[in-house]
Formats: C-alpha cells, sequence, structure tokens
C-alpha cells in the first residue's frame, strides 16, 4: 500500500487508487502524511484544513474524518499494524515508514544518488538511475486540486523541490555525456517552468553540444524575452555568461559542467516564476512580511573548518522534518559567532526569511526566555495581526508549523536553556533549517528530533593567533611573537577573553603586547576565585585587565550594567541607571564598546555577553554599596515606568491615569509624542518591561510591580499577548497584597478579568470585574467603578444577556455623572443605545447616542464620536431609516479613515453595505462590502468570514 502525494491525494494498492472523495478528508491525509511519525496539532489540522473560515462543527467534522481514514487506512495494510493513525494529547500522529508516502521515497532515492556522488565529475550510473526515480515519483501536480492557503504554500514548496531534482537529474546526465538523450524531457519540463534559469542553462548545453549552436541561443533569446516582460528583470550572471561561451564556442563547455543549482539569484527567478505560473502565491503570501532578523556576522571569524563542514553536510541529507544543528560548548566558546556566521553563508538558500531570538537560557538574572513568548513573537515577525492569533498555546503553535510548512526559514535559537525549551519552536515540517546554540549537550534533542551535534572548544593555536592578527594586525603579531603566544595563553584561547584582550592594542597603537601580556600575568594569580573546574571559564584575568583600564566613570557603568534586568539596553536607560544625563552616558558606552565589554547591535542600543554580566554584578557587590546599587536599581524601574506611562496613555487617551510617584533625580524617560511613537516604543521594550517587572517584584519594588503590569495592559490588549496579561497581573495582584495597596488591587482584579475576557473566559472575567468593583467603592472611585460596569456590561452582551448589559451600562452612566465625567458619561450613552437597540427599543436607543454625540463633540473625542455615528447608523437602520443611516456611517468612516483606524473603517462599511441592501442599492452593498473584505484580509481579521458570506450570496468577489 502506498500514500500518495505527488499528484491526486490517495491510498493506492497496486496501483488501484481508493479514492478519497470528501476533499477535506484529503487535506486531512496529506498534513499528515506530510510529517509521518510526527505529531501534528488539532488546531494545525483545523487550519490546514478549513484555513480562516472553520465551521461551528469543525472539530466535530475533524473526528469524523480521521474515523473514515483510520478504517481505510486499517482496511488497505491488512491488518499488519504497519500503518497506524494515533490520538495524541495534543492532536494525531500518523506511524507509517516514510518509504511507503510517494514524497518520502522520493527524497530517499534522491539522497541516495548524493551520497552515491552526483555532485562529482563522473556520477556513478547508479546515482543516475536513482535520480531517474526520484524525478519518476512527481506524476503531477504535488496536492493536485487541494483547496486552501496552506495546500498553495506547501504546493509551492514541493514545486521547487521538484526542479532542484530535477536539476541534479539532467546536471549528472550532461556529465555522463548523455546530451541527445536529455534534449526531449529538458523542453517538456521548460514548457511548463519557461523561467527556471537552472533548466535553461543545461538545455542550451545540451543542444550545443549536440551541433545546435543556434537552438541554444535562440532559446536564451527567448528566454530573456520573457523574463524582461513577465519580471522585469535580465537572465542571471550564470545564464549570461553561458549565452557568451555558445555565442564564442567556447572550448571548455565540452568539459564537464559545474551543476547549475538553483541558489542565490537563480533561485529567487525560480521561485518567483513558479509563484506566477502555478498562481500558488496569494495576494495575502505576497503581503506576509519576509523576517530579516539575523544579527550582524563578526568581522572578524577565523577558523572551524571542521564545524563547517559538519554543518553544510547537514543540508544534504534527506529529512522527515527540518535540518536541526545545535551548537554546544562551553560560555565564550564562540557558539553564537559561528551560528551567526553560518546562518549568513547559507541564508541565500532560505528565501522566506530568518529568524532569531536570544533564548537567555544561562541568564545571570536567571529568566531564561518563555518559549510562548518567544512563539509569539515569531508569529508577530510572520505577519499573523493579533486579531488571527490563536488563544491557546497549542493553537499558536499549530499556526506557527501551518505558516512554515512548505517554505524555507531559517530558525536561530542562541543560547538555549536545554532542549524543552527548544521543541515548542521547531517547525514540523521539512524545507526548514533550525540553528540552536547551547552550554548544554541537547541529547534529548540529538535523541529525538535527530539535530545534529556540532560541539565547540576553544580555538587551535593556529586559529587563535588568527584571531589576535584580525584584531590588532598582523604586522604588530609577527613583531611580537612570544608575547602573542602568552597573551593567547594567558586567554585560554577562548575567543571571547582574546576579543577583550586584543581590545587595549587594538585600538591604541602605542599599548605593546609585552605590556598586555605583562598586565594579564600580574592580574591572574588575584583572581582566582574567578576560576572553576573548567580552565575555558577562568577569564577574570582578562576582563579584570580591560576593566582596570576603564576610567572611573565608565567602570562605574560597567558595574550598573549588570543591574539591568535584561542582556540588552537603550541609552536613555542606560542614563538612568547611572543618575546621569544622556550626553554624559554618551562618551562612556562608547568606551565600554571599545574594549568589547559591551557590544552596540544597534544605533543607541547595548548588549552584555552573558559572563560579562556575571562579571559586572559580581564587581558591583564587591565595589558598590547596597544602598548604592538599590538607588540606581530604583532609578531604572522609575525609567521604564514613567516611559511605559506616558507611552500607555498615548494608546489610549480616554484611560483613566493611575498616580505615579515622582521620579528620582537622575531618571530620564524617553519623550513620546504620538501613538506611534507609543506603539514603536512598547514594541522594542516589551520584553525588557515584563523583565523588569519580575525584577521590582522580586527585589522589593511592589509599587513598581502593579504600575508595570497596569501600563503595558493596553498593549497586550491590542498585540494579542492576553495570557502576559493574565500572568503579568497575577504578579502585580501579589506585589499589591503584600503592600495591602488598595488601588494596586483593584487595577490588578481589572487587568486579570481584561486577559479572561479576552479569551473568553467570561464568567472568570466576570468575576474579577466584581471584585474589582467591590475595591473601587472601597476606594470610593466612581470613574473606575463605572468603567468596570461598562467592561461587565460587553462580557454579559457577549453572552447574549443584552438586558443585564444594559443595567450595567446605566450604573455606569449614574456613576459617571456623579464624577463629573463627561467622556465616561458619552462611552455609557453609547453603550445604552447599543444595548437598547438590540433590546427592540430604538427610539430611546437613538435619543442616547444622540446625546453621546453631543458629549463627544463637546469633549474633544474623536473616536467616541466615529463609534457613536456608527451606533447611530445601525438605529436608523433597524428604524428603516435609510438615508439617516447611510449619512451616519459615511460620517462614522471618515472619522475612522482620519484616525487611520482600519478595523472600524471595515466594520462601518459592512454595515453601510447592509443599509445600502436594504435600498436596493446593490452595486453599491458590494462596493462597500469588497473595501471592508479587502481590509480585513489584510488585517488576517476572522470578521472576514461574514463579510465574504455576505458577497457570496450577491455573487460578489472577496479577497482570499
Amino acid at each position: 500500500m502506498e500514500i500518495r502525494l505527488l499528484g491526486p491525494v490517495g491510498v493506492w494498492q497496486a496501483d488501484r487508487e481508493r479514492r478519497l472523495v470528501r476533499m477535506h478528508r484529503r487535506l486531512v491525509l496529506a498534513a499528515l502524511a506530510l510529517a509521518p511519525s510526527r505529531p501534528v496539532a488539532t488546531d494545525a489540522l483545523v487550519d490546514r484544513v478549513w484555513g480562516d473560515r472553520p465551521p461551528k462543527a469543525a472539530l466535530q467534522s475533524l473526528y469524523t474524518h480521521i474515523s473514515a481514514l483510520r478504517q481505510l487506512l486499517a482496511d488497505h495494510d491488512g491488518g499488519t499494524g504497519r500503518i497506524v493513525l494515533r490520538r495524541l494529547p495534543a492532536g494525531y500522529l500518523l506511524e507509517v515508514d516514510p518509504a511507503r508516502v510517494d514524497l518520502h521515497r522520493a527524497r530517499q532515492y534522491a539522497a541516495e544518488a548524493r551520497a552515491l556522488g552526483s555532485e562529482q565529475a563522473d556520477p556513478p550510473p547508479h546515482a543516475v538511475e536513482l535520480l531517474g526515480k526520484a524525478h519518476a515519483l512527481w506524476r503531477g501536480t504535488p496536492l493536485a486540486g487541494l483547496p486552501g492557503e496552506w495546500a498553495a504554500r506547501v504546493r509551492a514548496g514541493l514545486e521547487q523541490e521538484f526542479l532542484a531534482v530535477c536539476v541534479e537529474r539532467f546536471t549528472a546526465e550532461l556529465r555522463l555525456g548523455h546530451h541527445a538523450a536529455v534534449i526531449g524531457p529538458l523542453g517538456a519540463l521548460l514548457a511548463e517552468h519557461p523561467l527556471v534559469e537552472p533548466l535553461v542553462s543545461l538545455q542550451m548545453l545540451a543542444l550545443y553540444r549536440c551541433g545546435q549552436q543556434s537552438d541554444a541561443l535562440d532559446l536564451y533569446a527567448r528566454t530573456r524575452r520573457r523574463l524582461v516582460t513577465d519580471l522585469g528583470d535580465e537572465p542571471g550572471a550564470e545564464l549570461r555568461r553561458l549565452h557568451q561561451q555558445i555565442l564564442h564556442r567556447d572550448r571548455a563547455l565540452d568539459q564537464h559542467p559545474a551543476t547549475p543549482g538553483p541558489a542565490g539569484s537563480a533561485a529567487r527567478r525560480a521561485t518567483a516564476a513558479l509563484a506566477s505560473a502555478t498562481g500558488a502565491a496569494s495576494d495575502q503570501d505576497h503581503r506576509r512580511p519576509l523576517p530579516a532578523q539575523l544579527p550582524p556576522a563578526a568581522p572578524a571569524f577565523v577558523g572551524r573548518a571542521p564545524q563547517l563542514a559538519t554543518l553544510h553536510a547537514l543540508l544534504a541529507e534527506p529529512r522527515t522534518g527540518p535540518a536541526i544543528a545545535s551548537i554546544v560548548g562551553p560560555a565564550g566558546v564562540g557558539k553564537t559567532t559561528l551560528a551567526v556566521h553560518w546562518a549568513h553563508t547559507v541564508a541565500e538558500r532560505f528565501p522566506d526569511g530568518q529568524l532569531y531570538v536570544n533564548l537567555r537560557g544561562f541568564d545571570p538574572a536567571g529568566q531564561p526566555a518563555d518559549p510562548a513568548v518567544v512563539l509569539r513573537g515569531f508569529l508577530d515577525a510572520l505577519g499573523v495581526p493579533p486579531a488571527r492569533l490563536p488563544a491557546t498555546e497549542e493553537g499558536q503553535r499549530g499556526l506557527y508549523c501551518s505558516l512554515l510548512a512548505g517554505r524555507r526559514v531559517l530558525i536561530l535559537l542562541d543560547n538555549a536553556r536545554d532542549a524543552g525549551q527548544v521543541r515548542p519552536l521547531l517547525p514540523g515540517a521539512p524545507g526548514c533549517l533550525v540553528i540552536v546554540t547551547s552550554r548544554d549537550r541537547l541529547t534529548g534533542l540529538v535523541a529525538t528530533e535527530g539535530a545534529r551535534p556540532v560541539a565547540l572548544d576553544v580555538l587551535t593555536p593556529v586559529e587563535a593567533r588568527q584571531l589576535l592578527e584580525r584584531r590588532i594586525g598582523a604586522a604588530r603579531v609577527a613583531a611580537e611573537p612570544a608575547e602573542a603566544a602568552e597573551i593567547i595563553d594567558q586567554c585560554a584561547r577562548l575567543p571571547l577573553a582574546l576579543a577583550i584582550a586584543a581590545a587595549g592594542p587594538g585600538t591604541r597603537p602605542g599599548v605593546s603586547l609585552a605590556a598586555v601580556a605583562d598586565e594579564l600575568r600580574r592580574a591572574k594569580p588575584r583572581l582566582d576565585g574567578f576560576a572553576g573546574p573548567d580552565p575555558v571559564t577562568d577569564v577574570r584575568a582578562v576582563f579584570s585587565w580591560s576593566y582596570r583600564s576603564l576610567n572611573p566613570s565608565a567602570a562605574r557603568l560597567f558595574r550598573l550594567l549588570g543591574l539591568h534586568p535584561a542582556a540588552e539596553i537603550a541609552e536613555p536607560a542606560a542614563a538612568s541607571l547611572s543618575g546621569l544625563p544622556a550626553r554624559a552616558v554618551r562618551p562612556l558606552l562608547a568606551e565600554l564598546t571599545r574594549t568589547h565589554l559591551v557590544d552596540e547591535p544597534g544605533p543607541g542600543r547595548y548588549r552584555h555577553h552573558d559572563l560579562l554580566r556575571a562579571y559586572a554584578l559580581e564587581l558591583a557587590d564587591t565595589h558598590d554599596r547596597p544602598a548604592e546599587r538599590r538607588a540606581a536599581l530604583h532609578r531604572l524601574l522609575d525609567h521604564y515606568l514613567h516611559t511605559a506611562h506616558a507611552a500607555a496613555l498615548l494608546l489610549h487617551p480616554q484611560r483613566d491615569p493611575i498616580v505615579l510617584s515622582p521620579p528620582k533625580p537622575g531618571v530620564v524617560p524617553e519623550r513620546l509624542d504620538s501613538y506611534q511613537a507609543a506603539w514603536d516604543w512598547l514594541a522594542a521594550h516589551y520584553p525588557v518591561l515584563l523583565a523588569a517587572l519580575r525584577q521590582a517584584a522580586t527585589a522589593g519594588f511592589d509599587t513598581h510591580a502593579w504600575q508595570l503590569a497596569w501600563t503595558i495592559r493596553t498593549f497586550c490588549e491590542r498585540r494579542g499577548h492576553w495570557r502576559d496579561m493574565i500572568t503579568t497581573h497575577r504578579a502585580a495582584l501579589a506585589a499589591a497584597r503584600r503592600t495591602a495597596d488598595p488601588v494596586g488591587l483593584a487595577q490588578s482584579y481589572r487587568g486579570l478579568a481584561g486577559g479572561h475576557l479576552r479569551l473568553g473566559n467570561l464568567d472568570q472575567a466576570v468575576s474579577y470585574l466584581n471584585r474589582a468593583l467591590d475595591r473601587f467603592r472601597q476606594l470610593a472611585d466612581r470613574g473606575a467603578q463605572a468603567r468596570v460596569h461598562l467592561t461587565i456590561g460587553y462580557a454579559l452582551g457577549r453572552q447574549g444577556k443584552h438586558a443585564a448589559a444594559l443595567h450595567h451600562a446605566d450604573q455606569a452612566l449614574t456613576l459617571f455623572r456623579a464624577a463629573d465625567n463627561l467622556p465616561g458619561q458619552a462611552s455609557a450613552l453609547n453603550d445604552l443605545g447599543w444595548y437598547g437597540s438590540r433590546l427592540g427599543r430604538h427610539e430611546e436607543a437613538l435619543r442616547h447616542c444622540t446625546e453621546a454625540l453631543r458629549l463627544n463633540r463637546l469633549t474633544g473625542n474623536r473616536q467616541g464620536e466615529a463609534h457613536t455615528m456608527d451606533s447611530l447608523g445601525c438605529i436608523h437602520q433597524r428604524l428603516g431609516r435609510h438615508e439617516q443611516a447611510v449619512e451616519c456611517f459615511q460620517g462614522a468612516l471618515a472619522r475612522f479613515r482620519a484616525l487611520e483606524d482600519r478595523y472600524y473603517q471595515a466594520d462601518t462599511l459592512t454595515h453601510l453595505g447592509e443599509t445600502r441592501l436594504a435600498v436596493g442599492d446593490r452595486e453599491a452593498a458590494l462596493a462597500a462590502w469588497q473595501e471592508a473584505a479587502a481590509i480585513l484580509a489584510d488585517l488576517g481579521h476572522p470578521d472576514l468570514a461574514g463579510v465574504r458570506c455576505r458577497l457570496d450570496q450577491l455573487g460578489g468577489d472577496a479577497p482570499q
């Protein structure tokens, strides 16, 4: 029995297909067979089968398809049990020998051919035979006929893989002299893929060697015309060079050709041509950003030839999952440097982008990165809008795997704690490359995920000398060879130590190597306490020499940087930490950068290596009094709190601010002057704010802890970090309880409720809201009580309890009036109108919203004005006053456009379309809904499904 994916998906036995009539059943089989013996999450299966339009009974339908597949596979397997579809806690697993799936068998044939030497000058005939078998298994379009975005992405990736196999096969045929035999098959391929330059090169060469020079030149001319017309680009350098060689009858063409593999610019052209020809790349795929997160490569990389050879060999191996390299070794040995260097070397093979994260597995602060937080960051980088983010971690993991299926993305997971931190971030399908660095040996990753281990030790003596030459110049090393050797010895051939030791003579030509060696020699005996059982970690002497070369102010700043809760810090935060003006701290940071005690990965951003952070903390404990360290930490937390508070109010101007204590002298909060500036700052500093909140709670700054949770609440709501809302507000609640802070308790309950409300845990949300309401009553804070009433009303409204929601909106209005809060009154009146209209009280609802509109205009609340005009439009529509409804919707739409609020533009356009249709203006309704659909498709918002249904009913086109 065979499962076929390379053509119509199905189960075959003795070349007779057992058809899977239901299309969704074929999608389920394809999703499982693409990753044999690897679990596929339930949410991922739902996403792959139904995309962003799952039916309400999607899970029940999935179970039905799984049950039918299980029976089908058992029937065809003859009861041998060699193919089993298993249910797991997180999803399903198809337990099958990959050789019984045509795609994986084709990959195995290709891998065996490569192993036999198909890349050599004279490949053995058996290698060509194997490549022919691999080629023959591609019986047509992969996943033929399967609908949906996921199938289209996988299909595009598989077709590119097919083209790569074709290039390998026909290159091997040409090397064996089979020129005439390949012209026909290559011509047929080029008829389908005329712009794939490696195939064009092979056909031109075959024609030339068969004496058909004019045909080869004509093929080039046709290809060039199409490239210019279709892609707006000239042929690549390799194809142009071959054209010139054929034109001049270059004798070198009579020799064996180099494989014109689809790398570099040729690969990009092949991808573009294939996507254009197949239509596999949807508009949404084109809009999805290509992440490019790799850090800059080290300018002084040397050696590591055996490790690089091992890494390169990994890419040539056949795999049923992603290629995984685990680069392991002690601290400071250059794991990240090697990983980043190799990643840049092979990045062009992964045209769908590069993801990077520092997992902080051995952070001196003891807070490794949470894989769930990292996963959400990767989804952001892959272009997933917050509205499309699944609520559960399992769902997010499934979406991540779905997005990467059929794509070639390079993922660098730096500084991992252990295999458990890495596993949630691994893609599920082949095509991607994952590079992991860690001080841990990651044996679990090697054993279960097939990671290729690459052990890294100190540099060889030759490599260490080369590194020193790169840093300070070969002439200086040659002038003092004995002293250079001693420096290398004192640094234990550790790259980090050598880089720091070389910083002095590298930036100050007057410093001799003898002086450096002498300093290291004299420093070492006094620093034995830093030495550990591994001699590689005995680098304290090197750090000490560099540290003692600093001026006192730079030395103090270096020590204080160890207190920062994250490895990276921005210049204003460093100024606050030190208590110095920005103009004074800038040259100090420059001095630390010159001595390699910090790096500057970007303008105004500075980063410590973990070992240096640990050393800085040790120095701070030794040289700075506890009161000084606490004062510095207080300034740092003030910096983040006051900046984040300003950002929060820019994101949500109608939000009632909390009362902060004045910042300590020397604090330099960042100045943010717009919504976008606030959003960008919060997005860039979000991981640091989470770490600062934890540090505040641990160090006894409890007020800072709950107030920091308050500052990031709006950002979390809009970015989709709803689980973080719960986690941070739990910490905030504990901090507020320690100090019995009534405001902190009330705000923490309210924040917890917000997280549960967004996740759909409505009963828990209402429970926390009621606790918050009780606390705000004790505080006699009428405005806050009213806001909580509105939120309770929203939760009840989502449950269809409009009468109860109306009651809470009425209570909110009473409280806002007692507090003389006009913006709040406008919000409450709008809610009264909204819920009242849903209860059929249209005239009363109209009065409430008319008054809300007046108050919004009086207070200058443009956002509230736009929402209320939309509510008025809905009320007029229900009353049959369609002209007034259209006028209100158009007014709301103009205001939402001025505010650049795209989601509510789409929402109002949807309402406008309904009104247009009600008066018989079908074309205007279509235009409104098509514009709404375009916005929602761009946002990736689930409301798109409803708009698509409306368009389907009218026979209109909708974005996919």
